[in-house]
């Protein structure tokens, strides 16, 4: 195997309103198209209740409420991105987030993503930090606290 390749590693750029999320391509199971979820009673703005797919109940969020943003409306172009719980916190598996069109294949390595200071976020949000890449400021998900939140809302319903 080709060492170079050994160092690289397929990502998504996920498109949010206002921003972009990068993830390992292994972390999505499926990007579908946008499906009104089935809102639940006394859930907080950004867990916009739990949709069917692959015969299975799966939660589906907002990215930029989880973060205290407003997310913008539905569209044409919204879509939703199926992920592999990383975790155990998630019955079923998987969960499901909004996006604001099709995710992006890129292939990053050390020499293109460098991370950016220039912005902080909580130890207590979804966040990790905040990439650069070319001329892309992706943030990196918090996984492991996206599960938690998520499964805390599901209990609670």
């Amino acid at each position: 195997m080709n060492s170079e390749l050994a160092h690289e590693l397929y990502s998504l750029l996920i498109p949010l309103g206002q921003e972009r999320l990068i993830v390992p391509r292994a972390c999505v199971a499926e990007v579908i198209t946008w499906q009104q979820p089935e809102k639940m009673d006394g859930t907080p703005p950004w867990y916009l209740g739990t949709i069917q797919w692959n015969g299975r109940q799966v939660p589906v969020i907002s990215f930029e409420a989880a973060c205290g943003q407003a997310y913008p409306p539905p569209g044409t172009r919204t879509r939703i991105v199926i992920f592999v719980a990383l975790g155990n916190h998630i019955t079923g598996g998987y969960f499901g987030v909004i996006t604001q069109g099709f995710p992006q294949l890129v292939r990053v390595n050390a020499d293109v993503v460098k991370a950016d200071h220039s912005r902080s976020f909580s130890d207590h949000g979804p966040t990790l930090c905040q990439v650069r890449m070319l001329n892309e400021s992706p943030l990196i998900p918090d996984f492991d606290h996206l599960e938690r939140m998520i499964s805390e809302e599901t209990r609670a319903a």
